[in-house]
């Protein structure tokens, strides 16, 4: 029994990282900082928000969730917080072990391969269904901009059956009587976020490097259009939208900030860079730190703008923003912002795609994944069997699933990883206090303590769903783990 917690030292962490046929360091603190707000400013803030603001209904009138209303700033502010903490111990250990497993990694050198196993396992969940929820988010404003130069494609080649099914929306849940049946059932396919997610994959096998320099640019242009959205968006609020500020109180706040938690879980993305970048020592707690700094700032800007835009109410879209806009009578600005969001989201999805690959590959590596899911292409040294095969999962998921359900999945998944990496901090601390940390958290305790049970605390404004899929997840990973990792272990092999 004692074998499953067995730890895995830290200098063969390292040491890993240096060998001759893995990943190459490329990355610097710069372009650390750019993957951040690549990650961080996107689905959150270009469709999340709405739901956040406005709460979700089903079609039966069910609440599923509370909205927080003008309030929504509230919601961003607690989340930075919490996520700040996290994000403190994350630069502790990402300085200390630059791999590029992540929380799997940090977990396994503090807490054993029991709980590295779970959390490499709930990390697979975020990746893979955020890299669904966004892809989803992606069409919402690629539709909505071929909709500003007059260009419909079929409401059934853009909306997924799960969307349909679950829409309060009358005109799309009626997609399921009126569009093209196969074999009885419904062609409801969303076809842009499957597109999308195959141009991206096809980007992430070449390399990294080009890949951050794409990302780079739609960095650029992101924050070039929400400056657009914030200036021209201020000239047009009105005072009385901000009331009531808080409609549903906390319950709101607390709510909305579980499901708009989507907003900032690019940071953990970061770390997955580790064992690409140049000096990880000092410039993974720089990437980190700096990058969800400027993120909630511009969160906090945005939220309060789109709030005194329109009602929030209407921000219960797939293109919150660009609705705003369009509710406001700023139709060219609105184009602009749909355009802006594509390229946006198209940079999220190149950050979480990344990131997927390199929990798998440094699973293999230890034995608790098939070998091949470890090889490295010999030109591009990117992972890339695994890179193709998360690609095609991505966007098979696309084209079917409801962006909301996907959201809380891996909001949730998200949150426990981050909970675990607060703990596993102080365990280190505790087990290891002599080990040079480059990066050390001030008031340790205090921090990871309350980091952790902030984490906690937003788990639990997800709707009961969430939990019940999280937990069968969670069930089939160890089921595998006892099956095929346990005794496929390089460390417990020795």
């Amino acid at each position: 029994m004692t074998g499953l917690f067995k730890r895995k030292p830290i200098a063969e962490l390292v040491s890993e990282t240096d060998q001759p046929h893995g990943l190459k360091r490329v990355l610097g603190a710069g372009d650390l900082i750019m993957l951040a707000i690549g990650a961080v400013i996107g689905a959150g803030i270009f469709s999340s928000i709405g739901t956040a603001a406005a709460g979700e209904v089903l079609p039966s009138g069910e609440v599923v969730r509370y909205g927080a209303g003008p309030a929504l700033v509230l919601s961003f502010v607690l989340l930075g917080a919490v996520c700040g903490l996290a994000a403190l111990c994350y630069a502790e250990l990402a300085s200390m072990i630059p791999q590029a497993g992540s929380a799997y990694a940090y977990s396994y050198a503090t807490l054993g391969e029991l709980v590295a196993w779970i959390i490499g396992w709930d990390l697979i969940l975020e990746y893979a269904v955020g890299n669904i929820a966004v892809a989803i988010a992606w069409s919402g404003y690629f539709t909505s901009l071929l909709g500003s130069f007059g260009l419909e494609l079929p409401p059934y080649l853009t909306h997924g059956y799960r969307t349909a099914l679950l829409s309060s929306d009358p005109a799309v849940h009626a997609l399921l009587q009126t569009a093209p049946r196969l074999a009885g059932v419904p062609l409801l396919l969303n076809l842009p976020a499957a597109a999308i997610v195959a141009a991206i994959t096809a980007l992430l096998y070449i390399g990294v490097k080009e890949s951050a320099r794409a990302n780079n640019i739609m960095v650029v242009v992101k924050l070039l259009v929400l400056t657009m959205f914030v200036v021209i968006g201020t000239a047009h609020i009105n005072p009385d939208n901000y009331t009531p500020f808080a409609p549903n109180g906390w319950r709101g706040i607390h709510q909305g900030a579980a499901i708009v938690f989507f907003a900032y879980i690019g940071f953990d993305a970061i770390s997955t860079a580790a064992e690409e970048t140049r000096d990880p020592q000092r410039n993974m707690p720089r990437g980190i730190l700096g990058g969800l700094a400027i993120c909630t700032i511009i969160y906090v800007v945005v939220g309060a703008v789109a709030t005194g835009l329109v009602p929030y109410q209407q921000l219960r879209a797939a293109d919150p923003l660009s609705r705003a806009l369009e509710v406001a009578g700023l139709a060219k600005a609105s184009a602009i912002v749909a355009a802006g969001a594509v390229v946006s989201l198209t940079a999220v999805l190149l950050v979480f795609q990344y990131g997927q690959p390199r929990i798998f590959f440094a699973m293999a590596r230890d034995g608790l994944l098939p070998g091949w899911a470890a090889k490295i292409h010999p030109r591009f040294r990117t992972p890339h069997i695994t890179t193709v095969l998360t690609g095609l999962f991505v966007a098979a998921g696309a084209l079917f699933a409801d962006e909301n359900e996907i959201y809380d999945l891996t909001n949730i998944g998200t949150l426990a990883a981050f909970a675990i990496v607060c703990i596993g901090v102080l365990v280190l601390r505790v087990r290891e206090p002599d080990r040079p940390r480059p990066f050390r958290v001030p008031f340790i305790w205090p921090v990871s303590l309350v980091g952790a049970a902030a984490c906690i605390y937003v788990m639990a404004g997800l709707p009961v769903h969430a939990w019940e899929r999280f937990g069968v997840w969670l069930a089939v990973g160890l089921l595998l783990y006892l099956v095929y990792g346990y005794r496929r272990s390089k460390l417990r092999r020795g």
